[in-house]
């Protein structure tokens, strides 16, 4: 999908400076999880007086199988999760440009200017490097079975199931219990069921 500027406008006063993680939690899952934990954990041990902040990507991506849920749904994921956690973070929403050379400036007009990455993504975190920000990166917890594509899969699969023990049961192995809660609450599983599609994407 094309992203076009135009749909958009910066916000007049973007967040930051603060220790960044950056996603598109399509949906938040355990791998998402684990790296905001760990960029916590930094947080708390190298910067406690700076936010953590946590970036919501393609907020502005039309509906789709790769981008099922929206811009709020995912804002409420991440609440839902990092409540539960008892962890403070600031959230923010970035609309993809389809640039990656000019992605980290774009972005910083979200999440604000000299802050600290934590990722897992070694595309995400080359980018931020050579812009001159400070990376930290921690190893992906299963990376071959928590990537978002397989998940969407996963939930479009048992998309039209109505037994919500099954679908908890299903789901647990790779998203959080919080967000499972959510996804069921809302009933958003089952419109991947009309959303075809399927592949390998990003994310």
């Amino acid at each position: 999908m094309k992203e076009i500027k135009s749909t958009f406008t910066y916000p007049d006063n973007p967040l930051g400076p603060g220790i960044v993680v950056v996603g598109r939690f399509q949906p938040l899952h355990l791998g998402h999880a684990e790296l905001i934990k760990n960029a916590n954990d930094f947080r708390n041990s190298k910067f406690p007086n700076l936010p953590l902040i946590i970036a919501i990507g393609s907020s502005h991506a039309d509906q789709s199988i790769n981008n099922p849920w929206s811009s709020e749904e995912r804002l409420e994921m991440v609440r839902h999760w990092i409540n539960r956690n008892s962890i403070s973070a600031e959230i923010t929403t970035i609309p993809d440009i389809n640039d990656p050379p000019n992605w980290v400036s774009h972005a910083e007009k979200f999440h604000g200017k000299s802050g600290t990455l934590v990722t897992s993504d070694e595309k995400l975190a080359e980018l931020y490097f050579k812009s001159k920000w400070n990376v930290f990166t921690f190893p992906l917890i299963n990376r071959d079975s928590l990537q978002g594509w397989r998940i969407r899969a996963t939930a479009q699969m048992i998309s039209t199931i109505d037994d919500e023990d099954a679908i908890r049961n299903i789901l647990k192995s790779s998203i959080p219990e919080s967000v499972i809660e959510y996804l069921i609450s809302n009933d958003s599983l089952r419109r991947l069921a009309t959303l075809g599609g399927g592949g390998e994407p990003v994310g």
